[in-house]
């Protein structure tokens, strides 16, 4: 897991956060993993799975497709590439 390392914060934004973290039960470092967290990864965010679940679900494929596409599909061995 990565480190940072985060100078010259205000003493009013540490005690802030020291305060913070005491009202959540977590210390002071943990709570500002937390914020960080919610920052960078905000609940309401799109993921990608979910965006093309979304595209493929409305224009995709029946099961009926699916299924004919998988039997479609070449299942022998492949041939390794040569530079040569």
């Amino acid at each position: 897991m990565a480190s940072i390392t985060v100078r010259n914060i205000p003493d009013e934004v540490h005690r802030a956060l020291r305060v913070r973290a005491a009202r959540h039960g977590r210390s002071t470092e943990a709570e500002i993993r937390f914020i960080l967290e919610q920052a960078a990864r905000p609940e309401g965010r799109r993921l990608m799975g979910a965006a093309l679940s979304e595209t493929w679900g409305a224009n995709g494929l029946t099961a009926e497709e699916t299924r004919l596409l998988e039997g479609a599909r070449d299942r022998g061995p492949t041939t390794p590439m040569s530079f040569d």
